[in-house]
């Protein structure tokens, strides 16, 4: 469950990430992989050779598509996992890294997650066998009836009925966690959507499950994101990088207790796993909920937001509406929650999101996320959920524990070696850069065919 006394520290020395995109069929996983992968070697200033092992994280893809990604960086024989974790696959990746570099296995883990989608809500392919989340259908079935909205939209929404019908949450809460985190996405470049809305057509748009309208619904989304993983060895051997180096302080990885049918609709969507994983990965880290000023939440749906603020503490159970009515979830109030724009609004591919969510709040740690940095922020809170369940929870601090000090895009620029602040700006790179940080001892052109003219000709 967390990491065990007497193994080592990890840090996220690397993130690098793709805009996310509606998914039209025009960039191909490979290429969005890539993408994410150099841009995060990049930022760790590493190559990749150096790289141990590698986690490839993703949902809609046959079998080995994480070696057709990693194999155009090279082929030099190392371990290459596939994971398929639902919604937190991502950081379900994140958390295998994690511990392969914890235990000895490893001291560089590059976790790539990629997703190619297609428009519309989720869909369940194979039709001959049982669909993992079927338990939780029969008890919605049971509990509140079927409607023909969007399975997904039914689970969230009813557990959304359900606070409003315990502690009084009305439907312009649900979307007032909407409008803030529109809101928040124009801060980010990397957002699938930055439109800002008033709470009056959040509300007014198209009703998909009472209480949820269309703008408190995450979109489908093509997208990747990467994080380079080290041990405190691999970072002693370059001083030069610690100081962007970004402690995973605790980390929680949780599935589903027998709470999950006792017939609540909030319990249905893991409230009590995404309540256990909080703790702790807050336990671990020696951080409390009232510390955490920023916080990236699996907002699938405003309601999914509204029921984890509860579960992670974040406001007492049965009060997070009144945390959201006095302006305590945004800029100004208790905690930032979602500065990226959140699901909702920045978009949800989903075995890239977990990374994307650990890329902000790494940027946030290191002082980078200039145009929405929350001073004083000594710990960071992630929060990637996937139902059928499996959540994650993870703490990141700086190593010395102290508040991240905002720095300027120029003093960054240098720095990284880019000439920009990749938090603020949705930039590539060139084929020379590109060259540095594949491996040098077993690439081939074969295994990249013209993926990197595509990617170059992207930016």
């Amino acid at each position: 469950m967390v990491n065990k006394k007497g193994t080592g520290p990890v840090y996220v020395l690397g993130v690098g990430m793709t805009k996310f995109i509606k998914p039209r069929g025009k960039v191909d996983y490979t290429e969005l992989g890539f993408e994410s992968g150099i841009k995060a070697m990049l930022d760790a200033k590493i190559n990749f050779d150096d790289v141990d092992q590698g986690v490839a994280c993703f949902c809609y893809g046959d079998s080995t598509c994480g070696q057709r990604v990693f194999y155009q960086f090279g082929m030099t024989g190392i371990p290459i996992y596939n994971v398929n974790n639902n919604c937190s696959t991502g950081s379900t990746g994140l958390y295998m890294g994690r511990s392969m570099i914890a235990h000895g296995a490893s001291d560089c883990v590059l976790v790539i997650g990629f997703e190619k989608m297609f428009p519309g809500s989720l869909q369940t392919f194979f039709q001959d066998r049982a669909n993992p989340t079927g338990t939780s259908n029969l008890m919605t079935k049971e509990t509140r009836g079927v409607t023909n909205a969007p399975g997904a939209a039914q689970l969230f929404g009813n557990a959304g009925r359900e606070h409003m019908e315990k502690y009084g949450s009305k439907l312009e809460d649900f979307a007032e966690i909407a409008r803030i985190n529109h809101l928040h996405s124009t801060k980010n470049p990397y957002s699938q959507f930055q439109d800002v809305y008033t709470l009056d057509q959040i509300v007014k748009s198209t009703m998909i499950h009472e209480p949820l309208t269309k703008l408190q619904c995450c979109p489908t989304s093509d997208g990747s994101a990467a994080a380079v993983l080290v041990s405190q060895a691999f970072l002693d051997a370059r001083p030069e990088l610690k100081d962007q180096a970004i402690l995973i302080a605790g980390q929680c990885l949780a599935t589903d207790t027998p709470d999950l049918f006792n017939r609540s609709s909030i319990d249905l969507i893991g409230y009590a796993m995404s309540e256990r994983a909080g703790k702790a990965a807050l336990a671990e880290a020696n951080v409390s909920p009232d510390e955490i000023k920023v916080c990236e939440l699996h907002d699938c749906f405003s309601a999914n937001e509204m029921v984890t603020i509860e579960a992670l503490g974040l406001a007492p159970k049965g009060k997070a509406h009144e945390l959201v009515r006095r302006g305590g979830i945004t800029y100004g109030g208790k905690v930032v929650i979602n500065p990226s724009g959140g699901l909702i609004s920045k978009g949800h591919p989903l075995g890239a999101t977990g990374l994307a969510q650990c890329a902000e709040l790494v940027w946030h740690m290191r002082g980078w996320a200039n145009n929405r940095q929350v001073e004083g922020t000594t710990a960071a809170l992630q929060h990637n959920l996937g139902l059928g369940g499996a959540v994650v929870c993870t703490v990141y601090t700086r190593p010395d524990r102290k508040a991240a000090v905002t720095l300027s895009d120029e003093v960054i620029g240098k720095k990284n070696g880019l000439g920009y602040n990749p938090a603020v700006e949705a930039k590539g790179f060139t084929k020379a850069q590109c060259d540095a940080v594949r491996s040098k001892k077993a690439r081939s052109q074969w295994a990249l065919q013209d993926t990197l003219d595509k990617v170059v000709a992207r930016f």
